[in-house]
This record gives C-alpha cells, structure tokens and sequence, in this order.
C-alpha cells in the first residue's frame, strides 16, 4: 500500500496475483494445523483487509474489530477454499461481507472516506475522473473541500456501488478481482462502476470538466 495514498500501486496489485502460489502452499500448512502459516497470511494481508473494510464504514475502531473478524472466519473455513480463485479474492470476499452484514445489522449508514488519503491521492481521483482544481484556488482549500464533498457523495452511494468504487477506485482492484470477490460477472462489476461514476458526477458537477 501507498503510504502517502492509502491506495494499491500497479506493482502491487500484480504481486497479489503473483504470490498466489506461495499462498496455497501457506493454506495447506494451515489445514496441517500450523498455525504459524496462518499468521503469515495474517501478516501478509492484515493491511489490505483493514483498508477495504475502513474505506466502506469509515471508523477505526470497527474496521479494527471486523479485520479480526474476517480473519476468524477465514481461518474456521479455511477448509472451504477450494481453490477456484485466488487466496486473496476469498479472504477479499470475506471481508466485505464481514462489513456488509455489519451495516446491515447496525441499520447505519456508513460511508467511504478519504481521511487518510493525502494529497496524492486526491490528486489520483480528481485525474482518473476529469475533477479539476479551482483556478486561484489555494491548493491545501480545495483539496480539504473536495475530500468533504467526496465524502458526501459516497455516503449517498448503495452498499453495492460503494463497494466497488473502493474495491476499484481505492483498492486498484481490475474488475475480473472484484467479480471473484462479490460472485458476480465483470459485466455486473462494470454495470456498477459505471452507475456509481454517473452519479458521482451528479453530486460532484461543480467540480467535472
């Protein structure tokens, strides 16, 4: 992870695939009962699965809770994984629905946030989604404007289309990750993508070029 960010670079969302080998070999000394093995997966993914769940409820200490969480559960399943698709995309899907049936439950709304991105990170957004800078604006003014107004918008996303925009947008997930993940087709995944983006660019029209 980008510690300036909070997001995934290209080099590291290739080695999630390229490790992947390394992290069936980890799964089959756990169902051996090796404990140490599982806190090597722990180890390893432990900040991934923080972020995704951060990033959907916006609150340390839950999503401290619920990564925990998802690691219980990983390990008491452990010998559900059969493999199909990647380790992470599994202990991804767990997560999600670690912190979805969470909202559910508590019957709050919860929403992305961008209190931990810097301004690179920012800066990414606005270029990947044609946001522009304020002509005179004072720089620190509007990226502490924009992060609210970001903030806003994502709260008025659904579940569905809020998790995506963190699994793609923040995550750098492609979108064949994020259909493992959810169990859904890439074409669902882009359907989602493209509506959330829609109406991103409703409640952020003041800021589209």
């Amino acid at each position: 992870m980008d510690a300036a960010s909070g997001t995934f670079t290209n080099d590291q969302a290739s080695e999630l695939d390229v490790s992947d080998s390394d992290d069936i070999q980890l799964v089959e000394r756990v169902r051996a009962h090796d404990t140490e093995a599982f806190g090597i997966l722990v180890n390893k993914y432990r900040d991934r699965l923080y972020s995704v769940i951060y990033n959907m409820l916006s609150n340390k200490e839950d999503a401290l809770d619920l990564t925990q969480d998802s690691f219980i559960k990983a390990f008491q399943s452990i010998n559900k994984f059969r493999g199909r698709s990647a380790f992470y995309t599994w202990l991804y899907r767990i997560a999600v629905n670690t912190a979805l049936s969470f909202v559910r439950k508590n019957r709050v709304r919860r929403f992305f946030s961008f209190d931990k991105m810097q301004e690179d990170g920012v800066e990414s957004i606005c270029e990947q989604n044609n946001i522009f800078e304020k002509n005179g604006e004072d720089r620190s003014i509007f990226l502490k404007e924009l992060q609210e107004k970001l903030n806003i918008a994502l709260q008025k996303l659904s579940n569905k289309h809020r998790v995506v925009v963190v699994l793609y947008e923040i995550e750098g997930l492609d979108h064949a990750a994020i259909a493992a993940i959810l169990k859904c087709s890439e074409g669902t995944v882009r359907s989602r993508l493209h509506y959330a983006k829609e109406q991103l660019k409703v409640y952020l029209k003041d800021y589209i070029q």
